[in-house]
This record gives C-alpha cells, sequence and structure tokens, in this order.
C-alpha cells in the first residue's frame, strides 16, 4: 500500500500530466472524425462497378480486356491522392494522441491497482503507434501505386488488382494493420476494464470507451460510427483537464482506488435507507400510541 507521501507526489504527478494532455485529447477525438469524413467523403464520389458493368466485357467474349471496367475507379484515387492523404495523416495524429491518453490512464491505474493486467502497456504502446504508422505508409503507398496505373499503359484487370489489393505492400499492410489494430483493441478493453475497478473512469465512459476499441479495430459504418472513438477522446481530454461535470471521479484526487458500487451494492444501500426510514416511521408512531395511552 503507498504510502501519504507517494500519494501526494503521485496527485501532483498525474495533475500536471493531465493539464498537458487534456487539450491533446480534446483535438484528437476531433481530428479522429474529421479524418472519418474527409475518407469517407472522397470515396464515396469514386466510380462504382456494378455487376452488369463488370461482367459486360465476359459477355462480349473477352476473358482478359485491355481496359478494366475498374480502371476509372483507381484513376480517381489518384487524382485525389491529396485528401486521402490528409485524412489518414490525421487519423495517424488521432491515434498517438490515443495512445499517450490510454498510456497515462493505465499509469495512473497501475498505481491504485498493482495487480492490474501487465500486458495491457505493450500491447497499447506497439498496437497504437504501429496502427499510426502502417495506416499513414498504406495511404502513401497506395496513392504511389495509383499514380502509376494512371499514367501507365496497363488497364488490365491484373494491374487493378495489383494497384488496389494484391501487390505486395497492400497485403503486407493490410495484415499488418490487422495486427496491430486487434493489439490496440485489446489493450484499450483492459485499460478501460481496470479504470471502472478502480474508479478513475465512470461506468458508462468505461463501457463507451470498450466499445471505441472495437470500432477502432473495426471500423464499421464509415464516418457515422466513428463519432463513438472521437466521442470517447474528446471526453477524456474533458476528464484530463479537470472540466467533467460533478468533478472528477474521487479515485484522481485521492490516489486510491475506489471503486464503483455495484448494481447489489446499491439495492443493498436503498434497502437499507427505506428500512431504517420505516423504522423511524414505526417508532414515532409507537411513541405517539403510547403517549395517547398515558394520558
Amino acid at each position: 500500500m503507498s504510502s501519504r507521501q507517494e500519494i501526494s507526489e503521485q496527485t501532483a504527478y498525474e495533475s500536471a500530466r493531465r493539464a498537458r494532455l487534456g487539450v491533446p485529447a480534446f483535438a484528437g477525438g476531433l481530428l479522429y472524425f474529421l479524418s472519418a469524413i474527409i475518407v469517407t467523403a472522397t470515396l464515396n464520389g469514386a466510380p462504382t462497378v456494378g455487376l452488369l458493368q463488370g461482367l459486360t466485357p465476359a459477355l462480349r467474349g473477352i476473358a482478359q480486356p485491355a481496359v478494366s471496367p475498374r480502371a476509372a475507379e483507381v484513376k480517381y484515387i489518384s487524382s485525389h491522392a491529396f485528401p486521402l492523404l490528409a485524412g489518414s495523416l490525421l487519423k495517424s495524429l488521432s491515434l498517438v494522441v490515443l495512445t499517450l491518453v490510454l498510456l497515462f490512464l493505465l499509469q495512473a491505474v497501475l498505481f491504485r491497482r498493482p495487480a492490474t493486467w501487465v500486458a495491457a502497456r505493450p500491447l497499447v504502446l506497439v498496437g497504437g503507434f504501429g496502427l499510426a504508422l502502417v495506416n499513414i505508409v498504406h495511404q502513401i503507398a497506395s496513392s504511389i501505386q495509383a499514380h502509376s496505373f494512371a499514367t501507365g499503359h496497363d488497364l488490365s484487370n491484373h494491374s487493378v488488382e495489383q494497384a488496389l489489393t494484391h501487390g505486395a505492400i497492400n497485403i503486407g499492410s493490410q495484415y499488418l494493420d490487422l495486427l496491430f489494430a486487434l493489439a490496440l483493441m485489446a489493450g484499450m478493453i483492459g485499460v478501460c476494464i481496470n479504470a471502472i475497478r478502480t474508479g478513475l473512469l465512470t461506468r458508462w465512459m468505461g463501457v463507451v470507451g470498450i466499445f471505441a476499441a472495437v470500432l477502432v479495430f473495426l471500423p464499421l459504418g464509415g464516418a457515422t460510427l466513428e463519432i463513438i472513438p472521437a466521442f470517447w477522446m474528446t471526453a477524456m481530454g474533458i476528464l484530463y483537464l479537470g472540466r467533467w461535470p460533478n468533478g472528477d471521479p474521487p479515485a484522481w484526487p485521492s490516489g486510491e482506488a475506489r471503486p464503483w458500487p455495484t448494481q447489489a451494492e446499491l439495492r443493498a444501500q436503498r434497502e437499507a435507507e427505506s428500512g431504517d426510514g420505516s423504522d423511524a416511521n414505526g417508532g414515532g408512531r409507537r411513541g405517539r400510541r403510547a403517549r395517547g395511552k398515558t394520558a
């Protein structure tokens, strides 16, 4: 158990660090959502190839058309490389901020609960920074390949597949992206669960953080659901800045774990309070009846 001196030093350190991380965390959430909007809006304008368009060469008896039906899609990506790169860069910056936010939160958790899952730190560290790096490198490589396709003379299906999915860089970055995202998700879930157990995060904030971790791993729904990780980061910025509604959770200023009561404990407390009130009322009524008989 930590001494009072150690607790005092830790809370002072946390206060200073929270003040430095608060604004980046808030801005990181906004950047994460902005990146999703930029990338989604850009890709939504890309030409699509329907089933009939894709089968047209085969129906005409051309097994390997000189110009792939998806050639226009690759050329579109090449001509819109700047917004796609800008969106990826913003996302990578926000992922770096998210990693720093999680590492600091985990440090505060470990001080109050040393038995916390220690594997969360390397998972967050490797997963967060690795995912940020792979995200921007993959987009740069994709832009270069799309530009090479658009300026080249080979517009076949094979060339399109190499530019979009089947190239060595594409395949390698996809596997790395999957591994790093999985590591970040596992680490983030572990941090959020233990932050709830120590009382550093409210239950609903911890649950939102767990849901946000799943969405970072599986970015579903485009910009619509990306608002959840963005919201969690901005909320953490508010918490770190000391602007949380009704004040900080008690575990922050105390420097000790202050677990939130379970539903069973809250129900028992309500029943106890209700019982005390009934006993008091009953005692008052019995007293009045006794005084009436005496009179």
